[in-house]
């Protein structure tokens, strides 16, 4: 299951689904926008921090009127590499885990 900021159950896989998350993120000097490390909380209520090491790709996109930008990225979640995609959008300035790519 996936936990918001206020402690709400959002009700999906961790791993799957939309959830909001923690990221910290870095805004370079021409705007562009950079993921460093999210939090979430796993299954067993522990928080999950998980530093990315690589953003591969990104991609804008506009859905009924909502900008947003999708960062594929690569992390080592208990020694694995994973890849997972990151949503951010930008009238919100929120961030979400869309899915854990296998």
């Amino acid at each position: 299951m996936c936990y918001n900021r206020t402690n709400e159950r959002i009700g999906v896989n961790t791993m799957s689904g939309s959830c909001p998350i923690d990221v910290i993120s870095v805004c370079n000097a021409d705007g562009t926008i950079r993921p460093l490390r999210f939090q979430l909380e796993d299954e067993e209520h522990q928080l999950l921090r998980i530093n990315i090491q690589e953003v591969i790709s990104v991609r804008e996109i506009e859905h009924v009127g909502v900008e947003a930008n999708i960062f594929l990225c690569r992390a080592r979640v208990h020694d694995r590499d994973w890849k997972f995609e990151l949503k951010y959008t930008f009238r919100s300035h929120s961030w979400c885990m869309l899915r854990r790519i296998h």
